[in-house]
């Protein structure tokens, strides 16, 4: 609806209205039927998704095949030295040089590891995706990772999923929000169907991408991921997949309490190894920012050391897997477990911040499975493997910020039960450390460079829990429609309180509301010759109401949405609007206020009263 800049029409913008419609129907949620569209849509959106997590595990395998095997093949292998050896440096230098020209011919936001690129598409440009990203991404980042880039391949997939959604949505008439739903819901089911991890990869939308906890977004998304991941069993069950778990390891059930503990400090250090991860990301990306040189030479100068890294230890080229499933079972020795978590450091950190095309999430689990491996002979019970899962999980809560999502992605990639207590405990502690040694997450950092902020806190909002008639005013000045306008001027010029008053109800003897009239309207009415008629000449009727019983929430989206800074309260009784009050944006505020002082205001009290009891 267009709304007019004059203040009395837009009081006048709700008259067309039904304003029964206004009336409170308050419930836990706030969900309409027009969600089933969006889960239906979902159910495309999540197969299609799967689709393309297989398409883009077959071009990972078949450019390494390719590249370091020089054979055709799709299946997921380590990049090796043994049949090119020196000159295989070269592989990941041809790749970056590859990459560069696709972001600079193709799209400029291929580059980078997919999930803050997601989560900007969202905050600010009303989740809509370019259509070609959904080929570019995948394809750049199979070539960043075939020619051995130390990256994941859930990053692409992420965006390539979101992408799906994203588009699809742009063909249907949705809002966005919807278009948000379905994009995250691409990104989740392309992550479940890289690895498995159905409910972690719900969680991972949840605190990573949607930014709410609504089921307008947690339904479509599940269903999603449902559905790519029943598809990926058939993909599984035809050998085109690795069958899920991906890593499964014998059932850790005999944590003792001491063992449980020990779980801390394992989270205390992959906070640090989160810390030491992010800034060394964007030192780097700051270090190339400074290079004379195009940013599209950038990939193919981080592909010179991704080269020499993988000439010290193949094992930290390409997406990782093999690696990740040797720290679980213990199969790396100490010594190795060291260089792995150095070299896979220092190659991903600087082929990352060149801008090329790479997931984060597998080299963090390879790096965090390196860390607790490393800490197990100093830990008590537990081997090697056992540390190795919960460093693989905290660091990525650490680094994420998502410890619901990492103990959770953790239990079914190895499918380990026995885990779940320390995992919750070092999940936690990482998190936690996490957040207050850094401002912003790897993921948050580069929005943040950009100029924006993200926020990653959930809570109910007070607006959502305070009710208007707990905030609204009640000693208000009203008028009957009769009375003069000189007596409603003359009630202003007597009483500084009334005319810090917004607004007037106009009421009858029974307190029926028959309209409002401006406080601006008065004003203008000083000194005309006017003043032997009645307020009913300057009333606004049909005004925009709010309710006595509905939330704040309610009462400022509909005070934003008719652009009216103050509006009567009233309760409808047998079909007619009583007045009850007045309600302004300072009133909204308050509840603010409120929230503020419960978060800061410290007291002690049951030792006031044990105070009181010894005197």
């Amino acid at each position: 609806m267009k709304h007019s800049n004059s203040l009395s029409a837009r009081f006048r913008a709700a008259k067309s209205l039904n304003r029964e419609n206004y009336q409170a129907k308050l419930g836990d949620f706030t969900t309409s039927v027009e969600v089933w569209k969006v889960t239906a849509l979902a159910v495309i959106v999540g197969l299609l998704a799967a689709v393309v997590a297989l398409v883009l595990l077959d071009l990972i395998g078949l450019f390494t095949h390719l590249a370091y095997y020089g054979d055709f093949g799709v299946s997921l292998v380590q990049p090796t030295l043994r049949h090119f050896g020196v000159f295989t440096v070269l592989i990941p230098i041809t790749g970056g040089l590859i990459v560069g020209a696709m972001a600079y011919w193709g799209s400029e936001r291929i580059r980078g590891h997919g999930i803050p690129e997601a989560m900007e598409t969202i905050l600010i440009n009303g989740s809509k995706i370019e259509p070609r990203l959904t080929v570019l991404k995948p394809l750049s980042s199979a070539i960043s990772i075939g020619s051995g880039g130390p990256f994941g391949a859930e990053g692409p997939i992420i965006v390539t999923g979101g992408a799906v959604g994203s588009v699809l949505a742009q063909f249907m008439r949705f809002s966005a929000i919807e278009r948000r739903t379905l994009l995250v819901a691409g990104a989740c089911a392309g992550m479940a169907a890289v690895f498995g991890t159905p409910v972690g990869a719900v969680l991972f939308g949840v605190e990573l991408l949607v930014f709410e906890w609504k089921p307008r977004s947690i339904a479509p998304i599940a269903v999603a991921v449902v559905a790519a991941s029943l598809l990926r069993n058939v993909f599984a069950a035809h050998g085109l997949m690795l069958p899920a778990p991906l890593f499964p390891v014998p059932t850790h059930g005999n944590f003792s309490t001491l063992s449980v503990v020990a779980a801390m400090p394992v989270g205390l250090a992959c906070a640090g190894l989160s810390w030491i991860i992010t800034q060394a990301v964007y030192k780097c990306e700051d270090t190339f920012k400074k290079l004379p040189i195009h940013w599209a030479w950038w990939p193919a100068i981080g592909g010179v050391v991704v080269g020499l890294g993988g000439l010290v230890d193949p094992r930290a080229l390409g997406v990782g897997y093999v690696s990740i499933g040797n720290e679980l079972d213990g199969r790396i020795a100490l010594g190795g477990l060291l260089l792995l978590l150095v070299v896979k450091l220092v190659i991903w950190a600087i082929s990352l911040g060149s801008g090329t095309s790479g997931g984060v999430l597998a080299p963090v689990l390879i790096m965090g499975g390196a860390l607790g491996g490393i800490m197990a002979p100093i830990l008590p019970g537990g081997s090697e493997a056992t540390w190795a899962l919960l460093g693989l999980a905290a660091t990525l809560a650490g680094v994420t910020r998502s410890p619901f999502t990492s103990v959770i992605f953790a239990f079914e990639l190895t499918r380990d039960s026995g885990s779940l207590l320390p995992l919750l405990l070092a999940c936690g502690i990482s998190y936690l450390v996490s957040t207050l040694i850094l401002n912003r997450s790897v993921l948050t950092e580069k929005i943040a460079r950009r100029g924006f902020h993200v926020s990653c806190e959930y809570a109910v909002e007070p607006l959502e829990s305070l009710l208007v008639k707990e905030v609204m005013h009640t000693e208000i000045i009203t008028f009957g429609p009769n009375q003069p306008i000189a007596h409603a001027t003359g009630t202003l010029m007597d009483s500084v309180e009334a005319r810090r008053q917004r607004i007037y109800p106009v009421v009858d003897d029974q307190g029926v509301l028959h309209g409002v009239i401006p406080r601006s309207a008065i004003f203008a009415s000083l000194g005309s010759e006017g003043g032997t008629e009645s307020v009913s000449s300057l009333m606004v009727p049909s005004p925009v109401v709010s309710y006595v019983g509905e939330t704040l929430r309610s009462a400022a989206d509909r005070m934003a949405e008719f652009e009216v800074g103050a509006v009567p309260v009233v309760q409808s009784l047998s079909g007619k609007d009583v007045l009850r009050g007045v309600i302004t944006e300072f009133d909204i505020l308050r509840s603010r206020q409120r929230q503020l002082i419960e978060e800061r205001k410290r007291e002690v009290i049951l030792g006031r009263y044990a105070n009181r009891y010894q005197q």
